[in-house]
């Protein structure tokens, strides 16, 4: 395991915190073996949250969760809740709610995860079992393995080191929301807010979900574009018609979804749908031979768009086509498909009302259908970009408790994908300071197979997180 920046180099302090973070320091040290085998515990659990997997699994992953809140001994209520999802008379994916009041005036820190997974995709994709924890050199292999059981761990082993440093009787008001659907939309998330708000407010937000530059840097993101996705169904004839009786004359459905796909994007490959805007924001270089190395990009494959490379990562709108329901090569029979459907998922950027980005992306799909296609659309989810406010005094003991911990200090990231709900937690709780940290690193590969997470990177990002804590535990008169 990499320990280039340990418990040795936290930053010289004075009298208490410099105690503090020495114990603080040893005790994440020691407390490190547990803290992986309690995380193995988590990945063994195929926690899916989406609708066509075993709810079954989430609720076993939410009660593992809730043992671990609760062995922490330093709150006053831990609860495995579910919300109702808007709309719906169905529930949504248990999530865990833990609390305890601040006391002489010290802050309340709100400390967020979730416990659901992406599916795992194909099996024959994954070099180890995906829901089989492995250790190959540096890094931990699974599902969730890094999104994000990881971020749940790394709350868990703060406080336990925060607690191993003060005792359980400290003054800073702690909250615990690790949810169990982050992955299938956080459905359930505003209505939660609401019904738990009181147990929930916070002075300070600390979302364990993103990234770090690299595994020596650590990262906050300071911005993180939206998401509209949807279903779109084209339809060009009422039943299937033998492709050599009639084409050539008769467009089918996979002709049309083609080129109206096709009219999504400039030839560069950029997005070239008429009201998706983009932000003007300085980025810290980033090469192309980076992207490939990070990307696996194919020699000879060049990248898409304009400007520089984060820039179209971080600040301009990106569209994806990620599945298409068709005839498959191996049923494909000599017929002119009356039907196609896509799910399209489009990045927006910070600045841009999802709601906007939403009524654009369908004025155009309707507009470009080509041959007078019937279009469809349906399943729509939005989710609001963010840009995080660093002017607070909880981003610089952010700041400051990652300096310590990694021996280097953070950059400031913008992220390409999508945490929606922060927008909600801002519309909740309108004077918390929101700060997102991550225990991932640019070869963690979330969402794909072979997802790890790199074991230095996870024990920098704990460490910090812990001094933090003890940092806030001595901050009075915020």
């Amino acid at each position: 395991m990499d320990s280039s920046s340990d418990s040795n180099s936290m930053a010289a302090g004075s009298g208490t915190e410099s105690v503090t973070r020495t114990a603080i320091g040893t005790a994440v040290e020691r407390g490190l073996p547990s803290t992986i085998a309690d995380l193995c515990a988590l990945v063994r659990i195929p926690s899916v949250s989406w609708a066509a997997f075993n709810r079954e699994q989430v609720a076993a992953s939410a009660d593992a969760v809730a043992r671990l809140v609760r062995d922490l001994n330093v709150f006053d209520s831990v609860q495995v809740v579910q919300a109702g999802i808007p709309g719906s008379t169905e529930l949504g994916q248990p999530a865990i709610l833990a609390s305890r009041p601040a006391r002489n005036g010290r802050p309340t820190v709100l400390l967020y995860a979730h416990h659901d997974v992406q599916p795992p995709g194909k099996t024959e994709d994954w070099e180890s079992d995906p829901f089989t924890p492995t250790v190959r050199g540096d890094r931990l292999y699974g599902r969730g393995a890094a999104d994000d059981k990881a971020g749940v761990m790394a709350h868990v082993a703060s406080v336990r080191a925060l607690v191993a440093a003060v005792g359980t009787d400290f003054d800073l008001g702690l909250a615990f929301f690790i949810e169990g659907e982050e992955e299938f939309g956080s459905r359930s998330f505003a209505t939660f807010l609401d019904e738990n708000r009181e147990a929930l407010r916070a002075d300070v937000i600390v979302v364990a979900d993103s990234n770090n530059w690299d595994i020596h840097t650590p990262a906050i993101t300071t911005a993180l574009r939206g998401n509209v996705t949807l279903r779109l169904t084209v339809r060009t004839l009422a039943h299937a018609s033998h492709s050599g009786m009639f084409g050539g004359a008769v467009p089918d459905a996979m002709l049309a979804t083609i080129k109206l796909l096709a009219s999504l994007y400039n030839d560069d490959g950029s997005v070239a749908v008429s009201g998706l805007t983009s932000i003007d924001v300085p980025t810290p270089d980033y090469s192309e031979e980076q992207l490939r190395a990070e990307t696996g990009l194919l020699p000879g494959v060049a990248p898409i768009g304009h400007g520089s490379i984060l820039s179209r990562i971080w600040s301009q709108p990106a569209l994806t086509v990620t599945g298409i329901d068709a005839p498959t090569v191996d049923n494909a029979s000599n017929t002119l498909t009356p039907a196609v459907t896509v799910r399209i998922s489009t990045r927006i950027a910070p600045g841009q009302s999802a709601v906007q980005a939403a009524a654009a992306l369908q004025t155009h799909l309707r507009e470009q259908a080509p041959f007078g296609a019937q279009v469809e659309i349906d399943d729509v989810d939005t989710g609001e970009p963010f840009l995080v406010d660093t002017s607070g005094w909880a981003v610089t003991e952010a700041r400051q408790a990652m300096t310590d911990a990694w021996g280097v200090p953070p950059v400031d990231i913008g992220v390409g994908g999508s945490i929606p709900f922060i927008a909600d937690l801002v519309r909740v709780f309108p004077s918390a300071q929101i700060l997102v940290t991550g225990v991932e690193d640019p070869d963690s590969r979330a969402h794909s197979p072979n997802e790890s997470l790199h074991l230095g990177v996870f024990k920098r990002a704990v460490l910090s997180e812990a001094f933090l804590l003890g940092s806030l535990n001595e901050r009075a008169g915020y």
